[in-house]
């Protein structure tokens, strides 16, 4: 027996469904974050997240170019352009003029309080293996599905602001790292995350018309917070437990090097 129809979600239905999408499923509930809000990882644990974390800042305006490349609207694509820059920043002179710093180099100074080289950090030497494939599956995803599918992967801010504020006070209640210039990426998302929010929100629940593409919508959302979950789990499997870090992969100074014999 064939299964029934799906049915036209009304829009504060899928807006719901979308939240639960987070509710259930979000990177917060993640382990490894506990430990980190907790103050229980140690300083190359936390530069080892810092330093993973950074391949995914400097993705998102990649994932957002390729966005706005599909885009045929023109104001559309000028509402989208704010993002690249909250991420890039605008201009050469972005690292002296506080208002237009971008994330990525807002990003950098927390891996610079971590004590992390910055060119090591940039050269992408570090990261883990699971790390790279989550995040050009992103990217790749963005290209090849709808541009509804696509806005709708980017509605993981829906939940951003609650972690980022966790993990401000996490990090200023157990890290001696933790100060306005490490936790400006942070700070500052408090304010972007919401505006970005509203707009792509308010784009998806305009353009899922059809229960197909609602379907699609809180696919590509399930999609996006599986791939940051995935991220955490390479994470703690390398430096939590059972700690075996890949070959060529960031090795904190105070752990030896994983061993592999054949």
């Amino acid at each position: 027996m064939p299964p029934p129809p799906m049915r036209l979600m009304t829009r504060e239905e899928l807006e719901q469904a979308l939240r639960a999408v987070g509710e259930r499923q979000y990177h917060d509930l993640h382990p490894f974050h506990k430990l980190l809000h907790g103050g229980k990882l140690n300083r190359g644990q936390v530069q080892a997240w810092a330093l993973n974390r950074f391949y995914y800042q400097i993705s998102i305006p990649r994932k957002d170019l390729s966005i706005m490349s599909r885009m045929d609207d023109r104001e559309l694509r000028c509402a989208w352009m704010h993002r690249v820059q909250e991420h890039d920043g605008i201009g050469a002179d972005g690292r002296t003029d506080e208002t237009r710093v971008g994330g990525i180099e807002r990003w950098l100074r927390l891996t610079d309080g971590l004590g992390l080289d910055r060119d090591y950090v940039t050269s992408l030497k570090g990261l883990l293996p699971a790390t790279r494939f989550a995040v050009d599956a992103y990217v790749h995803f963005v290209r090849e599905r709808s541009l509804l599918e696509a806005i709708a992967s980017s509605l993981t801010e829906l939940f951003a602001s609650a972690i980022h504020r966790e993990r401000i006070a996490g990090f200023e209640r157990y890290y001696e790292f933790a100060d306005d210039r490490t936790l400006s990426y942070f700070r500052r998302r408090l304010d972007e995350a919401p505006r970005e929010v509203e707009f792509g929100l308010a784009y998806v629940l305009d353009n899922a018309r059809t229960p197909e593409q609602q379907q699609a919508a809180i696919g590509a959302l399930r999609f996006k917070t599986e791939l940051l979950w995935a991220q955490l789990d390479a994470l703690y499997y390398a430096y939590v437990e059972p700690g075996f870090i890949p070959p060529g992969a960031f090795v904190p100074d105070d752990r030896a090097p994983t061993v592999y014999t054949r």
